[in-house]
């Protein structure tokens, strides 16, 4: 049967001018769902019948799964929905604990729901191989599967055919194992299963950065096989973490090994990403219903009520409809415009979810209002049990009454309730919800774990770990410094900082970053909730205090003396003293069995340095008596020059430049193993690299960097930062070949992009890249404001805006200045170029700058939308078309999707200025056709074409008037746009010209027409 849905994008408003009571479509409603035996054990006895009916019935006794279709051949069964069926079975039980003669139901449906739980593990575990692959390469082929055969728990459906990659699915298991074990089922048996539990959160902690399909299993809306990171999947991953963060699967039998343990940076980075996704779900939904359990019941997974409240109000005034909500704006979920050899999912079970909000959140108005709304669309089974429709549609014979009047004409259920076909998702979840609604359970049965709790309440069920999220507090950050040296110490102590040394402080053992990551001061103070203090060691190097670095150094060190930084206050101590009231992390995870060997970590060790030496103050700018910068070779003469006279050079004394390049051609000739006087090229570059280091050639630094592959640490999280902004990012070099990046890549995929799409243009390239986008992470988190109308980060073109920004500042650099740059001069550069001083520049620098770096004005794709509307066969650039149809139908106004579409179609400009000039057309163009609602395009729209009529009017305008021969379009760029004879008026003229050329709409009203 054909069904359709015409409802509007925002705001579908019904008029009921067509009536189809009485017709075949429509089966016999419920009746009143409320009781009227007040009996408590009464009450059960129905909820038990109902759930054995309606939901346990259909469990598979070999596995203990529950089937996607009820009726029919079908033998799949999805891991979500057996977790609400399993979780209603539950819920029933945990209501049968309050009554003392149950008559052995309590035990009957906790291990139905363990059943299930043990089955979908069971599944899981056959696909261990999967997980490990997943941890290297998150790509959808390696990812678990989230479709089995309910009887025997095989595979079905392969990679190609369906969508597994649904990270909320996995997170959902993980969440609802705590739940369960939490209230005293046990459904983890041995240490096999333990590590495979380990292995999967290991998986879920890097849901920051792998898009996927999400809850309705298609990813993008437009159904295209692509993934997406979604909200959802994040938020509910970063639930599961919160949840299972030092949990016991073995409940109150357990010991250290049974213990699960999460990685503390990667769950911050879950909520970070999070927190800037919302209120959005992704980039081609603007919002959708699948936001609803992962901010309420079950993940309850903001911390913060304002974006709670903000999501909510989002789903609601955009989603919301007289038969519960739409999953997302354009679902064309079983209509008779959808294609139907597409892969298809199911709607979720809105107003169900709004009973669970409004009972966890004590909003009984909203549980009567939305209790009110949901039970005339109830059906009822032929044992008498409510039963929650799978959709509402309408029938294909109205579809063209439908077109006429969109959202007039009545919908109807879906076959749920007829023949045992039924929807067991929304059963589980109707049922769950009207135990809380009854008051047979309370949120505190259903939920042991407290993740309904507010953040600032709560405390890990453990008792060991406190639980990871947002908390107000004004803690105190202990703080131990530690000098690299003795003579630094004693250096330190001459301004009266005292510090330890790495022998002063043993046993205790200081272990790397990378090892054991910290977090910033102010992170810690906002979100340290452990019951203990943190205490924070600051290691002193000695060059953290060479030239220019000492006096800001030593006035952070006398911040921390004063006991207060950045407003967070600290308190500096003898590490030993310090570390009685710090929180002591067990690493029970690194060996389960005793036969294990415990992983060696390298420790901070002291430098050690000849007795009575001193630390001497060095500047910060190359001494001229060091190794020259500049090479004494040059690489194209050397390229063919012939090994052994390759390595004589290398036994001259040559700078550390020409080292590198000589030492660049051994490796790409005969390998890194390659033995030279001096080592293997290999470990010979590592030294120059450090060497170049130390005496700051920051150029050599960052050749040798890309010729030894280097990659710098945090480059992933610092392109999901920008990615989760609702921003692109393209690594290239200026005018040549780019790669769009717009979703979050593993370190290596973005390693191999960097390298691919730099070095073979300037070595140097790719680290500096590289360092962009870390200062371009951190600042867009801290300091957003910075990147008002960038919604792609061109890295390359980001380069070349500082390259012209520094000419601005000193005409003498070359472009060559900014590879030996320090790399703190590089990121204050980076801000010069993002705020720069606008007063006293020319109009030419102004479009540069801003071209360079991809800006556009306020309001831009949305007045590109309503151009669109009124310019049936689209728009052209560079020769890049962008379409009125299928843009329009297939997209929305406020999508992302549609701005990227945008900025994809002006990706061919290659000239910055003239970028600019095309922006400032469109917003013309705009503004024409907003002030003349009778006019419009008949055909294309070339912009390039009206850009030259505009400038060849410019040029006769220049000629005439002021006798001056424009020969190219550097005078044109100077202009401002607006005032007499400004470029805004040549656009306009040229946009004016081609709309007469058409037709002018009329009407009988117009004053111009005699009738």
């Amino acid at each position: 049967m054909e069904v359709t849905n015409f409802d509007d994008d925002d705001n579908p408003t019904y008029n009921h001018s067509y009536s189809l009571l009485g017709s075949v479509y429509e089966p016999a409603k419920t009746t009143s769902l409320v009781f009227s035996d007040d009996n408590r054990l009464d009450k059960l006895d129905k909820y038990y019948r109902n759930v054995k009916s309606t939901v346990l019935n259909y469990q598979s006794p070999a596995t203990g799964l529950f089937p996607t279709k009820t009726v029919g051949d079908s033998n799949y069964a999805k891991v979500r929905d057996c977790l609400y069926c399993a979780a209603s079975a539950w819920a029933v039980a945990l209501a049968y604990r309050r009554i003392d003669d149950d008559k052995g139901r309590t035990h009957e449906l906790e291990y139905c729901a363990v059943k299930c739980m043990r089955g979908i593990l069971y599944c899981y575990m056959r696909q261990a191989d999967k997980v490990e692959h997943f941890k290297q390469h998150s790509d959808p082929s390696n990812c678990l599967h989230s479709v089995f055969n309910v009887h025997t728990g095989d595979e079905v459906l392969s990679s190609e055919e369906y969508g597994h990659l649904q990270i909320d699915a996995v997170s959902l298991f993980l969440l609802y194992l705590v739940e369960m074990i939490s209230s005293g089922l046990q459904i983890i048996y041995n240490t096999d299963e333990v590590t495979f539990i380990q292995n999967l959160v290991f998986c879920v902690e890097r849901s920051y950065r792998r898009p996927d399909f999400g809850m309705w299993e298609r990813g993008s809306k437009y159904n295209n096989g692509s993934t997406e990171l979604h909200s959802s999947s994040v938020g509910m991953a970063k639930a599961a973490l919160e949840a299972i963060n030092g949990f016991n699967l073995f409940g109150n039998q357990g010991c250290s090994w049974s213990v699960i343990f999460v990685d503390f940076d990667a769950h911050n980075r879950n909520r970070q990403t999070l927190c800037s996704l919302l209120p959005r779900e992704s980039r081609s939904h603007n919002t959708d219903a699948a936001l609803l359990p992962c901010i309420s019941y079950p993940a309850f997974a903001v911390d913060d009520d304002a974006l709670f409240d903000q999501t909510i109000e989002k789903v609601v005034r955009k989603l919301k409809g007289r038969y519960g909500l739409k999953r997302f704006l354009r679902d064309g979920y079983r209509t008779g415009l959808e294609d139907h050899s597409r892969r298809y999912y199911k709607p979720a079970e809105i107003k169900v979810r709004k009973l669970h909000r409004g009972v966890f959140r004590e909003k009984p108005e909203q549980v009567k209002e939305y209790m009110a709304l949901l039970e005339p669309l109830l059906l009822q089974s032929y044992d008498g049990f409510a039963i929650v429709p799978k959709y509402y549609y309408v029938p294909a014979d109205f579809i063209e009454a439908e077109r006429r009047a969109p959202g007039s004409l009545k919908r109807f259920p879906s076959n749920s309730g007829h023949d045992g076909n039924l929807f067991l998702w929304g059963q589980a979840l109707y049922i769950i919800a009207k135990l809380l609604v009854d008051e047979l359970i309370s949120p505190k049965d259903l939920d042991p774990a407290r993740r309904y709790v507010p953040p600032k309440e709560q405390r890990n069920i453990s008792m060991r770990y406190s639980n990871q999220g947002l908390a107000e507090n004004d803690v105190v950050v202990h703080v131990a410094l530690i000098a690299e040296s003795q003579r630094l110490q004693v250096f330190l102590n001459t301004y009266g900082i005292q510090t330890q040394t790495p022998q002063q402080v043993e046993p205790i053992q200081i272990w790397p970053q990378q090892e054991l990551a910290k977090n910033l001061l102010q992170f810690t103070k906002q979100y340290w909730k452990m019951n203990r203090r943190p205490l924070f060691l600051v290691l002193i190097r000695e060059d953290n205090i060479k030239g220019s670095r000492l006096n800001p150094m030593l006035d952070m060190l006398a911040a921390f003396k004063n006991g207060i930084i950045g407003g967070v206050k600290v308190h500096v101590d003898r590490l030993q003293t310090l570390i009685s009231g710090a929180v002591v992390e067990q690493l029970d995870f690194l060996r389960i069995s005793e036969e294990e060997e415990i992983p060696q970590f390298v420790s901070f060790e002291e430098l050690e340095f000849p007795k009575h030496s001193k630390v001497k103050r060095q500047s910060s700018v190359t001494n001229p008596m060091d190794n020259k910068q500049q090479p004494e070779i040059n690489l194209h003469d050397w390229m063919f020059a012939p090994t052994m006279e390759i390595l004589e050079k290398l036994s001259d004394d040559i700078s550390l430049v020409s080292e590198a390049i000589l030492l660049s051609i051994l490796l790409k000739r005969e390998g890194p193993n390659f033995i030279t006087a001096e080592g293997t090229v290999m470990d010979r570059l590592e030294r120059v690299y450090q060497r170049s280091g130390r005496k700051k050639h920051w150029s050599n630094v960052r050749f040798t960097a890309s010729i030894l592959g280097k990659q710098v640490d945090s480059l992933a999280p610092s392109i999901t930062r920008v990615l989760v902004q609702g921003k692109q990012v393209t690594i290239g070099v200026f005018g040549h070949e780019e790669a769009v990046i717009s979703n979050p890549l593993s370190p290596t995929d973005i390693k191999k992009i960097v390298y691919s799409k730099c070095s073979r243009h300037d070595e140097r390239e790719a680290v500096l890249q590289q360092e962009l986008v870390i200062h371009i992470g951190w600042l867009i988190s801290n300091s957003p404001k910075l990147f008002q109308g960038m919604l792609k980060f061109r890295i390359g073109w980001i380069i070349h805006a500082m390259k012209h920004e520094l000419k601005i500042q000193s005409e003498n650099l070359s472009d060559d200045y900014v590879y030996q740059m320090s790399p703190s001069d590089v990121k204050k550069l980076l801000l010069d170029t993002l705020q720069p001083d606008q007063h006293d520049r020319s109009w030419k620098n102004r479009r540069h700058l801003d071209g360079s770096l991809n800006r556009t004005p306020k309001g831009f794709y949305d007045r590109v939308w309503q151009i669109l509307e009124r310019t049936p066969e689209g728009i052209i650039v560079t020769g890049k078309h962008l379409p009125q149809q299928p843009t329009l139908s297939d997209m929305t106004m406020y999508e992302m999707n549609f701005s990227l579409l945008v900025e994809d179609t002006l990706q061919d400009i290659v000239q910055p200025e003239y970028r600019q000039i095309i922006v400032e057309l469109l917003m013309v163009v705009s503004v024409v056709l907003e002030r003349n609602p009778e006019l419009e395009f008949q055909g294309e729209v070339n912009l390039d074409k009206l850009v030259k009529e505009a400038f060849d009017e410019f040029k006769r305008d220049k000629s005439r008037l002021e006798q001056v021969e424009v020969k190219d379009m550097t005078d044109f760029y100077n202009t401002p746009p607006t005032g007499k004879r400004g470029t805004a008026s040549y656009l306009m003229k040229a946009v004016m010209n081609a709309l007469l050329e058409g037709e002018v709409k009329s009407g009988p009203d117009d004053p111009c027409v005699i009738c």
